[in-house]
C-alpha cells in the first residue's frame, strides 16, 4: 500500500531553518507530482510548494519565493522541503502531497492530490 511518512517539523527561531522530509513507499517519487501544503490555525490549507513530474518545473507560494526550496531523492524516494530564513508567519501544519498523474500547468491547488502525509508542526518563535 502507498504510504507517505513525513517528518522534519519542530521549534525553530525566527530566521532559522528547517528541513521537512516525506519518505515514500508503494509508489515511486519522480513518476508523481509532489507538493507542500500547510495550514495555520484558523486558515485554510495552502499551497507551499510543488514540483511537476513531466518536467521537474517547482512552484512557490509568494509567501515563500526565494525562502523554501523543494527537491526530491530518487535513491532514498523522498521528498524534501527545506525552509530558511523562517518567520513566525510560517508557523503550521506542514503536509506533504502526491498526485499519480502529471499536470502540465500549475500544481499549488490541493484538490489535484490524491495522496497525503499525516502532518507535520513546524513552530516558528523566539
Amino acid at each position: 500500500q502507498l504510504q507517505f511518512v513525513e517528518s522534519g517539523g519542530g521549534l525553530v527561531q525566527p530566521g532559522g531553518s528547517l528541513r521537512l522530509s516525506c519518505a515514500a513507499s508503494g509508489f515511486t517519487l519522480d513518476s508523481y507530482t509532489i507538493g507542500w501544503f500547510r495550514q495555520a490555525p484558523g486558515k485554510e490549507r495552502e499551497g507551499v510548494s510543488c514540483m511537476r513530474s513531466s518536467d521537474g518545473r517547482t512552484y512557490y507560494a509568494d509567501s515563500v519565493l526565494g525562502r523554501f526550496t523543494i527537491s526530491r531523492d530518487t535513491a532514498t524516494n523522498t521528498v524534501y522541503l527545506q525552509m530558511n530564513s523562517l518567520k513566525p508567519e510560517d508557523t503550521a501544519v506542514y503536509y506533504c502531497a502526491a498526485r499519480a498523474r502529471m499536470v502540465v500547468s500549475g500544481c499549488l491547488s490541493r484538490r489535484i492530490y490524491d495522496y497525503w502525509g499525516q502532518g507535520t508542526q513546524v513552530t516558528v518563535s523566539s
